[in-house]
């Protein structure tokens, strides 16, 4: 019966007897690429000392059983968790739950877990049957003060208290910011087939622009249209873009060869990789200065090389990867494009869209693009700074996705 062992014997009594039939597996149904937080992204010492820390998340496909994903990454001391528990949450801007539905978690059939340092740790499944879409809260106590691994990115707020609230049904007076903590997954047992799409990208994909508690990021539309699609309510999708993101170098997090691993390869259920990176890496090349054009053609080889290894790693393990093109960016402030910047994405763009690269082409350019001005976003998608998405045009690109691609 494997961890149900260290279940409870009211949710062992609780849980769903499974079909003769059925070969239950895990997937993926929610997730946040996590590293070490800086700048303005910091914690001030002391914020999560012995405190509960709330955070709410919306698992994209449904599932019987679910287990939690603690994530020390960042840190270079071990993770001390007191405690830690799970409930459905009343809405995603609120720390409100409803205790009828809290659950402890437990690790390795205890309250408390030590996570080693860069490690992840898995919670012990619970009999919680979840909707996809659904509002679920994650409580989590901290005994003494953690060390800060974070997707600081999450447009969700999180909620914190001093003291053991993992039980506390409203959190009164909390404080709060809009990061998640130490959370990097949360995983559904399935009696169903089920499928996962990981988005790996830069702050597109994390939804910079977006709306805080919104949930409309472009993967969350994708993931609104997988669920109103009878065929494919099976098919999960989780965001793994961090804001700044490059191919190649450091920037917010690790580069994404570097953490293609852990972030793509390592979701459990993965089949498919939608890949949208490389303008942070066409804008920095000259943020700072001019380059010679033989430094651009090299630059844009590099980025080329760069797909050519996610491709290569992804389909060694049956992921089918899909290319999506890289959006204008003309009219940014931060990185102040020029023709030759613009001739840049373009080459990449051809690459992109050649056949025999990428198992199938998401065209975000196309989709985004101003066709009076075709380097520069289209106004009516633009949040106002000529590099990011509006709600609406995340929407856009949510349904410019065919669906098709994930039969």
């Amino acid at each position: 019966m494997r961890s149900l062992l260290f279940l409870p014997l009211a949710l062992l009594a609780a849980a769903p007897a499974q079909a003769k039939h059925c070969a239950p597996t895990w997937v993926a149904a929610w997730a946040s690429a996590q590293y070490k937080p800086v700048n303005d992204a910091v914690l001030p010492p002391g914020t999560l000392k012995d405190q509960t820390l709330r955070q709410i998340i919306r698992p994209s496909v449904a599932g019987d059983r679910l287990r939690v994903r603690v994530s020390n990454l960042a840190g270079v001391q071990p993770l001390r968790i007191a405690g830690a528990s799970i409930a459905r949450a009343l809405g995603s801007a609120s720390p409100a739950i409803d205790p009828a539905s809290l659950i402890p978690l437990r690790f390795d059939g205890k309250a408390d877990v030590i996570v080693p340092p860069g490690a992840d740790y898995l919670s012990d499944p619970v009999a919680m049957p979840v909707a996809a879409l659904a509002n679920i809260a994650v409580s989590i106590r901290y005994d003494g003060e953690p060390e800060q691994t974070s997707h600081p990115g999450s447009r969700a707020t999180s909620w914190h208290l001093p003291g053991d609230h993992l039980a506390d049904a409203t959190m009164a007076d909390a404080g709060h910011f809009d990061h998640w903590f130490h959370l990097s997954g949360l995983e559904v047992e399935r009696c169903a087939p089920a499928k996962l799409i990981v988005a790996l990208g830069d702050s597109i994909t994390d939804g910079r622009g977006s709306t805080t508690n919104g949930n409309d990021r472009w993967t969350d539309r994708l993931a609104q249209r997988l669920q109103a699609d009878r065929k494919r309510r099976g098919v999960a999708i989780v965001n793994q873009g961090i804001g700044g993101n490059r191919l190649l170098d450091d920037g917010l997090g690790p580069n994404a060869l570097a953490r293609l691993d852990r972030d793509v390869l390592g979701q459990p259920g993965v089949t498919h990789l939608i890949l949208l990176e490389g303008i942070n890496d066409l804008g920095t090349l000259t943020r700072e200065a001019p380059v010679s054009k033989e430094a651009h053609e090299a630059h844009v080889a590099r980025i080329i090389g760069a797909y050519r290894q996610i491709i290569a790693r992804a389909r060694a393990k049956g992921i089918k990867v899909i290319g999506a093109t890289i959006m204008p960016f003309v009219g940014n402030d931060y990185y102040h494009a020029d023709a030759q910047n613009e001739a840049d994405r373009q080459a990449v763009n051809a690459w992109i869209r050649e056949p025999g690269h990428f198992d199938a082409v998401v065209d975000f350019d196309r989709i985004t693009r101003d066709p009076a001005r075709p380097d520069r976003l289209l106004p009516a998608y633009d949040v106002g700074d000529a590099l990011h998405p509006s709600p609406a045009g995340y929407n856009a690109m949510g349904d410019a996705i065919p669906l098709g691609l994930f039969d």
